[in-house]
């Protein structure tokens, strides 16, 4: 009876210890996969998880403190005009330039809040594919048919696979839409309009904090990029004061916290990170000795971090030993990828998609990629179903939508992905 109950431990137990026994140290390629996952973790560290990651946990954890479950409910849930709630999540990557991971504290935020199945997976989905900037920069290196197909292909996708999901687990939405439709309707509380600037302003600071540096030296866009700062710091200060107005936070905590953020970017103005790390430390310092909202809203936030941010770094870490970064090879040859991914066959959509739902694509990144793989032989058809998979989801995405909707909702959403991708890609790959 006891060997059969420690039957599993000692299974896995055996199978550790024959994995580190035969581990292939000496085998060049294990050894740069081994140097590429931490390469690329320690990138995805400098490059996403300050300016990316950290407003992205605080908005979403405003949205558990700030925004009233009824209130969710009105505009994504079963109270909702169903127009509306899939027109606004469709198009909320026009205003969300975030890429697979930086929008999964969002999904959580209004999912646990009591959005349907279908919007917000709509806005899971267009969150990091329908880019403006990404789609515009698609348009100029890769064409403008490539440019017009992707931002089309990802619009409608986003509707798509919303109403698929509702479908696929109405059953399960139809009790949750029932007791939904048993709650009262949101009581008055804070004003729309200053709820409204509140989240208008961490939207501004994640946006303009993360704006990309655009191909041409001209332009507005180039324009916007040479004043990303001073907008994010404007931004912040529209921030600042709204704690102080509608927090009821001392203006004098606000002052003090401004002050270090303030004075570093005037000592290092070629290093804008570290005015902006003062800034998010102050920012936590005053809301973690608040005992009324404002200390809820840290708690909401670092809720969200346990739980999301290890799955995250995990995630990077295995998709970096499996295909490392750009230009640098994992495990996996690149060229065996590049080689199945030219004509425009099943396979070869089938397997771009499934690639590019694995692989991590930085905001604005999947397009130098795709000029790369093109060049070497990719054909247009599975370019356009690598561009609407992967930026969309990665490894580590899912991993963490598994911990916030289960097993069977991240499988269907992933092979609805994969399996819409793929057929966009068998299309235009014919015209």
């Amino acid at each position: 009876m006891l060997l059969k109950k420690e039957l599993k431990p000692l299974f896995w137990v055996v199978a550790l210890f024959i994995g580190i026994y035969y581990l292939p140290v000496d085998a060049p390629r294990f050894n740069n996969a081994i140097s590429e996952a931490l390469n690329l973790v320690k990138w995805y560290a400098r490059e996403h998880v300050l300016l990316c990651l950290v407003p992205a946990f605080f908005i979403a954890g405003a949205i558990g403190v700030f925004v009233s479950q009824a209130s969710v409910m009105k505009y994504l849930g079963a109270k909702a005009n169903k127009v509306l709630a899939y027109g606004v999540a469709s198009v909320s990557g026009t205003v969300l330039a975030v890429c697979s991971c930086t929008v999964l504290p969002l999904f959580a935020g209004i999912y646990r809040m009591g959005a349907g199945i279908g919007p917000a997976t709509a806005f899971l989905y267009s969150g990091p594919a329908i880019n403006v900037l990404a789609i515009i920069l698609t348009a100029r290196i890769l064409g403008l048919e490539m440019g017009v197909a992707r931002a089309v292909g990802a619009i409608g996708f986003s509707v798509v696979i919303g109403l698929i999901m509702q479908f696929i687990f109405r059953k399960e939405e139809a009790q949750k839409n029932a007791a939904q439709m048993a709650m009262p309707d949101a009581e008055a509380g804070r004003p729309l309009w200053q709820t409204a600037l509140y989240f208008a302003s961490m939207i501004g600071i994640l946006v303009f904090a993360n704006w990309g540096k655009p191909v041409q030296e001209t332009g507005p866009w180039h324009f916007i990029y040479g004043l990303k700062w001073p907008i994010t710091g404007l931004f912040a200060l529209g921030l600042g004061m709204a704690l102080i107005a509608w927090l009821k936070i001392p203006w004098w905590k606000v002052a003090v916290a401004t002050i270090s953020p303030v004075v570093l970017a005037f000592l290092f103005p070629h290093q804008p990170i570290i005015a902006f790390i003062a800034g998010i430390l102050g920012l936590t310092v005053i809301t973690g000795t608040d005992k009324g909202e404002a200390g809820d809203w840290l708690s909401a936030t670092w809720g969200f971090v346990k739980q999301i941010f290890p799955l995250l770094l995990f995630g990077v870490l295995v998709a970096g030993f499996a295909l490392g970064r750009v230009g640098h090879e994992g495990i996996i040859p690149s060229e065996w990828i590049t080689a199945a991914v030219g004509g425009n066959s099943l396979r070869a959509n089938l397997l771009a998609s499934v690639v590019g739902a694995f692989m991590y694509f930085a905001t604005l990144t999947e397009v130098p990629i795709l000029q790369g793989l093109m060049a070497a032989g990719m054909g247009k058809g599975p370019a356009l179903a690598l561009l609407l998979a992967g930026p969309a989801l990665s490894l580590q995405n899912m991993l963490v939508l598994n911990s916030i909707m289960g097993i069977k909702k991240t499988m269907a959403y992933i092979s609805l992905v994969v399996i819409m991708a793929t057929i966009s890609g068998l299309i235009y790959g014919t015209l």
